[in-house]
């Protein structure tokens, strides 16, 4: 059967991408900088028969294979950036680049989907329709290579969108699911609270911009508790309090920066008119000026029931080797920009369980690490899904 021949080679070439892995997280770049990153994928399809579509918005890539047969075609995405943090994991293979670690996984989802676009291309001639690769930078920094990579065309033609993302807290061998809205939708803020500046022994004469900023940040916390029903899931966290000055002085000026996310866009919505209505709320009540700068970016990921439906099917029916637990694993806190996929065709966003023994760490730590067998059994979950597309009505 074609799905065992496509589990032999994956196998075979396990190695293979553990040193593709390897050499990506070596050689680490943030997101909208990863042009060597970039060219070592485009090497890799050198003389290969596929269509490559290069600096998509930036330095996303499509590659096409086309089976020459009527079909479907199905989009596999895969993201290559890594985060602005220092490595501290101690690997032989650790990030050369001081301040730059691929602490999420994603130098793993492009390993896998390398090799295994490879090995769909030796067996194209089995397949009907199409395949288009995803090969995606900036997933970790708004506005998204997801959105860029869009709006230059690389889902044209595509009918529908699969990703995998590796899990360092899930137990390996598990693979987990949601139907519906499966991440949070994010967006962030900027607010400056403009006061008049003075000595700390007269206050009288001066108007605090840290009295009123310390009260807008106590008062946000009653979005959550007081303006959101309990069926409703939302987060607002205050990530930057810039009030820092000396002992005896009234600060002139505080800018505060926070971060909000939701599992619903209504709700995003309704937490977006709180924070600016308390913001000018607290302006009035103090007598200062306010400035506000509050962006949204990724939307939540929504995966269509039937597509996620079809990931299940195709993983159960396989019967990957190693994989022990299939499961819905509920909603996610983090955001995640394929959800700009999911928003423009039915898509579906699974995870795959890479919890290493050695190194317990969570995501965008700087200890992060994965078990590499779990590019094994990525590739031949993202196999089975690609048969299954392609080759069942």
């Amino acid at each position: 059967m074609l799905i065992e021949e496509i589990f032999q080679e994956i196998d075979q070439r396990k190695d293979e991408m553990i040193q593709h892995r390897r050499h990506i997280h070596h050689n680490a770049e943030v997101s909208f900088k990863e042009k060597e990153t970039a060219d070592y994928i485009v090497n890799y399809y050198k003389g290969k028969d596929v269509e490559v579509t290069k600096n998509m918005e930036g330095y996303g890539l499509r590659v096409l294979i086309d089976s020459g047969k009527a079909g479907k075609t199905i989009a596999l995405r895969a993201d290559f950036d890594a985060l602005p943090i220092q490595e501290e994991t101690g690997l032989d293979f650790a990030s050369k680049n001081p301040g730059v670690m691929h602490a999420c996984g994603h130098d793993a989802h492009t390993a896998y989907l390398m090799v295994l676009a490879d090995i769909l291309l030796e067996k194209k001639d089995q397949l009907k329709g199409k395949i288009v690769i995803i090969h995606q930078h900036a997933e970790e920094a708004p506005p998204g290579g997801a959105e860029q990579m869009i709006e230059a065309g690389v889902l044209d033609g595509v009918d529908n969108v699969f990703g995998i993302h590796v899990m360092s807290a899930m137990d390996f061998g598990s693979i987990q699911y949601h139907k519906g809205n499966t991440q949070t939708g994010r967006a962030k803020f900027t607010i400056k609270f403009q006061g008049k500046g003075g000595h700390g022994s007269m206050p009288h004469q001066a108007n605090d911009s840290i009295v009123a900023a310390s009260y807008f940040v106590t008062v946000l916390q009653t979005i959550i508790s007081r303006r959101l029903s309990p069926f409703e899931n939302g987060v607002v966290t205050i990530g930057s309090f810039a009030g820092e000055g000396s002992f005896n002085i009234i600060k002139d000026s505080v800018t505060v920066m926070g971060d909000v996310r939701a599992m619903a866009d209504e709700t995003k919505d309704k937490i977006e008119a709180e924070v600016k209505r308390i913001a000018k709320g607290v302006g009035l009540t103090f007598n200062m000026d306010v400035d506000i700068d509050y962006v949204n970016d990724y939307p939540v990921l929504y995966n269509d029931p039937a597509m996620t439906q079809l990931v299940v099917d195709a993983i159960t029916e396989a019967k990957i080797p190693g994989v022990v637990d299939i499961s819905d694993g509920g909603p996610q806190p983090p955001s995640e920009d394929f959800s700009y996929y999911a928003a423009e065709r039915p898509s579906c966003f699974f995870y795959v369980g890479a919890h290493k023994e050695d190194a317990p760490y969570p995501h965008h730590h700087p200890k992060f690490d994965i078990r590499e067998d779990a590019m094994v059994i990525a590739a031949k979950a993202m196999a089975a899904v690609s048969l299954k597309y392609l080759l069942e009505d």
